[in-house]
C-alpha cells in the first residue's frame, strides 16, 4: 500500500465515456515534434561547445528531454534554444543549490496537496453520515490536477529535466549500484518530469478512481441474511463483510469451526462466485431487507421468494472505466506507453518478464502438489477450491476467533484505544521506548468505512494515517489483523519519509517493500496480545503459510496482467465482454495451476479479487512482497526488528533489486522460500 498508488489508484466507473485516443495521441505527436530534431542537435552542439565534453551527458540527455516535452505554447524555437542555453546548470556547487531548491519546495507542494486531498476524500473513506453526491464531488476532486501545467508554464518543470537526466530502468540498473546517495537523488529528481498529461486527464483519472473505490467500499454482504438449502442462518445477525476481504477472511476463520465450518466456506464460496458471473442479486448488496440462498441463487422477503435482478455487470463497468481512464496516459507517456509497461517498469522497476517468471516457476513447482498433500492430511478431506485459502498454518488458525475477538474487543473499544496502544506495539517488536513515541506520535487511527487501510504522508512531520474497522462492541480479531499488518506500512512509511536522508529517495523501492513489512507485522498478531506459540515448529509453519499464500495470489496477479493484455489488444469492449475475457482468463490460470491441486476444472474464483475493480495493476505486488518478505524475515531472524529495518528501509527509494542486494544480500527469489518449504515439509512429516 505504497502512500501515492495505494491511495491515489481509486477507482470506479459505472460509465467512463472513453477519450478519442486516435485524436489525442496526434495532438501529442504535433507537439512534440514542434522542436525538431535538427534544432535540438543545434542547441547541444553549441552548450557542448561552451561547457566541454566533461558535460556532454548531461548536455544530450537534458536538451533533448526539454525537447521532447517543450510546446509551441511554451515559446518559439528561438525561446527554446535561449532557456536551454541560460538555465543548464555546470558547476557542481550551482547544481546542488538548485536541487537543494527544488527538493524543498517539491517536498511542500506534495505535502500540503496531499494534507487537501485527505481532507476532501475523508467523508468517502471514514465512518461517518450516508455518503452525498456533493461529497462525492469533492472527494473526486483533484486540486493538484493543474500543478504539472503550472510548472511547465512557470518553466521549473524545464528547468527540472534540463539539470537532472531521466535514467530509463535498464540504465538504473547498469550504473545503480556505483551510485552515491547523491547520485540517486538526482536520478529520481529527474524521474519527476517526464511526461506531460494535461490537467483535464488527471482530474478524469482521479473521478473515475474515487468512484471505483466508493463502489468497492460499499460492496458489503450481510451473512445473516443467507440460508442454505434448508433454509437455516449459518451465520450471526449483523455480520456484514466486505467482497472480497471479509468474505475470505471468514472463510478463511471457520477451519477452526469443526463443527459448521465446511459448510459455511462452502457458502462464502458460493456467494464469491455469484459477484464474479455477476448472477448475484443487486439487492442482496448492501442491504439487509432480503434473505438470499446463494446456493440456488433464491431471493426472500418475507419468507416468500420473489424476482431477484442480477448486478447489472457494474463490477466489470467499473473495471473497464479504470481501463479506459489510465488509458489516456498512453499518448503521453514516451517511456512506458502502457499502463502495463507504467506497472512494472515505471512504478514496480521490476521488467514484467522477470515477474512472471517468478510466480511460473513457484506456481510449476513440486513443492505445491507436496504442500497440498499435506493440508489434505490436516483437513482429512480431498481438496477444494476455496482451500486456496487454508489457514491452518498459522496458530490461529486452530484457534477460536471468537475467544480472539473477546480479547482484541476488549483491548480495543475504539479507534483512541489502539492509537494509544501503538508506542507499546512498536516496543514489544523491538523499538526503545523514545522512537516507538517518536514514531507513534506521527500516526494517527481513523474508523474507515472499507476494510481499512495505511496512508503516508507527503512531507516530513505530517501524519500517516491508519484507518480501521472497529465496531459499537469494540475491535474484532478480523479487524485486529487487518489493523496491525495497516500498522506496519504506516511505520514503514514514517521512518521511509522522516529518517531517509534526501526527500527524493523517500518511502520504498515499491509497493511489494512496504508489502514485506506489513506482512512482517501481521504474522505478529498474536504475539503482540500476549499469545505466542512457542511451539519450535512455528518457524516451519510460517514457511509452509508464506508457500501456500504466494501460491494463492500468484495466480491472481497472473489474471490480472492476462486481463490487461487482453483489453490492449480490445479497447472497444463491452462489459459483458470484458466479464467474459475476466473468467476466460481465471478458468485458464485456474487450469494450468490449480485444477490439478484443487479440483475444480474451469474454476473462476481467481477473478474474486477485489483490487482487479479498484487498483488498477496492483496485484502483482502481493506476491512480489510475500517473496520479499520471506527474505527480509530470514535476514532480521535473531536479531532486533527495529535496528534491521532501520538498516535496510532508510535506504530509501532505489530500485528493487539492489535494495534486496544490500539488504539481505541477493536479488529476490522464489528460491529460499522453496527451500524453507521442503525443509519444513520434511521436518513435519516425520
Amino acid at each position: 500500500m505504497r502512500k501515492i498508488l495505494f491511495l491515489t489508484l481509486f477507482a470506479i466507473l459505472i460509465s467512463l465515456a472513453a477519450c478519442n485516443p486516435t485524436k489525442k495521441e496526434t495532438n501529442m505527436q504535433n507537439n512534440s515534434n514542434f522542436i525538431t530534431n535538427a534544432q535540438t542537435s543545434e542547441v547541444i552542439k553549441q552548450l557542448k561547445g561552451s561547457l566541454g565534453e566533461g558535460s556532454a551527458f548531461r548536455v544530450e540527455r537534458g536538451v533533448q528531454q526539454v525537447a521532447n516535452l517543450w510546446r509551441e505554447s511554451d515559446g518559439t524555437a528561438e525561446e527554446f534554444a535561449e532557456f536551454c542555453q541560460k538555465n543548464l546548470v555546470a558547476d557542481d556547487a550551482q547544481l546542488d543549490v538548485l536541487f537543494a531548491t527544488l527538493e524543498r519546495n517539491f517536498e511542500a507542494l506534495n505535502g500540503y496537496y496531499h494534507k487537501m486531498d485527505v481532507m476532501l476524500k475523508a467523508p468517502l473513506q471514514l465512518e461517518g453520515p450516508e455518503i452525498t453526491p456533493v461529497d462525492m464531488m469533492f472527494g473526486s476532486y483533484n486540486a493538484s490536477a493543474h500543478l504539472n501545467d503550472d510548472l511547465y508554464a512557470n518553466k521549473i518543470a524545464f528547468l527540472t529535466a534540463l539539470n537532472f537526466p531521466f535514467y530509463s530502468l535498464e540504465e538504473k540498473t547498469e550504473l545503480g549500484s556505483n551510485w552515491s546517495r547523491k547520485e540517486w537523488a538526482y536520478a529520481r529528481m529527474g524521474d519527476r518530469f517526464t511526461t506531460r498529461v494535461p490537467a483535464d486527464i488527471q482530474q478524469n483519472i482521479s473521478k473515475t478512481l474515487t468512484e471505483a473505490d466508493a463502489y468497492i467500499s460499499d460492496y458489503n454482504i450481510f451473512m445473516g441474511n443467507l440460508r442454505n438449502n434448508a433454509g437455516e442462518q449459518l451465520f450471526p445477525a449483523g455480520m456484514k463483510l466486505i467482497s472480497h476481504w471479509g468474505l475470505r477472511d471468514e472463510l478463511k476463520s471457520n477451519y477452526a469451526d469443526a463443527e459448521k465450518g465446511l459448510e459455511k466456506q462452502r457458502m462464502v464460496y458460493a456467494v464469491m462466485k455469484r459477484i464474479i458471473d455477476q448472477s448475484i442479486p443487486q439487492q442482496a448488496i448492501n442491504s439487509d431487507k432480503f434473505r438470499w440462498n446463494p446456493i440456488d441463487n433464491k431471493l426472500f422477503e418475507n419468507d416468500k421468494e420473489i424476482s431477484a435482478s442480477p448486478e447489472p455487470d457494474s463490477r466489470y463497468r467499473t473495471f473497464l472505466g479504470n481501463f479506459h481512464a489510465m488509458r489516456q496516459l498512453d499518448a503521453y507517456d514516451t517511456h512506458y506507453p502502457t499502463q502495463l509497461s507504467r506497472a512494472f517498469d515505471a512504478t514496480m522497476e521490476i521488467p514484467q518478464k522477470d515477474v512472471e517468471t517468478l510466480f511460473k516457476g513457484l506456481l510449476s513447482s513440486p513443492e505445491v502438489k507436496e504442500v497440498a498433500a499435506f493440508i489434505e492430511s490436516r483437513l482429512g478431506r480431498k481438496l477444494e477450491p476455496f482451500d486456496i485459502w487454508y489457514n491452518g498454518f498459522k496458530a490461529r488458525g486452530s484457534m477460536p476467533e471468537d475467544e480472539l475477538t473477546a480479547i482484541t474487543s476488549k483491548k480495543y473499544p475504539n479507534p483512541a484505544a489502539l492509537e494509544k496502544d501503538l508506542p507499546n506495539i512498536l516496543v514489544k517488536l523491538g523499538w526503545t521506548p523514545a522512537k516507538a513515541q517518536e514514531i507513534s506520535s506521527l500516526i494517527v487511527v481513523d474508523p474507515s468505512r472499507g476494510a481499512g487501510h495505511a496512508w503516508g504522508a507527503e512531507m516530513r512531520n505530517d501524519v500517516a494515517r491508519l484507518r480501521t474497522r472497529i465496531g459499537a462492541d469494540g475491535m474484532d480479531y478480523k479487524g485486529y489483523n487487518i489493523a496491525v499488518h495497516e500498522f506496519g506500512h504506516n511505520v514503514e512509511q514514517t521512518i521511509t519519509m522522516n529518517d531517509v536522508d534526501y526527500y527524493t529517495l523517500n518511502g520504498v523501492p515499491n509497493t511489494s517493500f512496504t508489502e514485506a513489512v506489513a506482512f512482517l507485522f501481521q504474522k505478529r498478531d498474536l504475539e503482540l496480545l500476549g499469545l505466542k506459540n512457542p511451539n519450535p515448529e512455528d518457524e516451519y509453519f510460517l514457511a509452509l503459510d508464506n508457500f501456500w499464500s504466494s501460491y494463492e495470489i500468484m495466480g491472481v496477479s497472473l489474471v490480472d496482467i492476462q486481463v490487461w493484455e487482453w483489453l490492449y489488444k480490445n479497447p472497444d469492449t463491452t462489459p459483458a465482454q470484458l466479464k467474459e475475457a475476466v473468467i476466460t482468463a481465471a478458468k485458464d490460470v485456474w487450469n494450468t495451476y490449480y485444477a490439478d491441486v484443487l479440483g475444480g476444472k474451469d474454476e473462476t474464483l481467481l477473478g474474486i479479487y477485489s483490487h482487479m475493480i479498484d487498483y488498477p495493476l496492483y496485484l502483482p505486488n502481493y506476491p512480489m512482497g510475500h517473496l520479499i518478505d520471506f527474505q527480509i524475515g530470514q535476514q532480521v531472524r535473531g536479531k532486533n526488528l527495529a535496528d534491521e529495518m532501520n538498516r535496510m528501509y532508510t535506504q530509501g527509494r532505489i530500485i528493487p533489486q539492489l535494495w534486496m542486494k544490500n539488504a539481505v544480500g541477493s536479488d529476490i527469489s522464489i528460491d529460499p522460500l522453496l527451500k524453507a518449504t521442503k525443509e519444513a515439509l520434511e521436518v513435519l512429516n516425520k
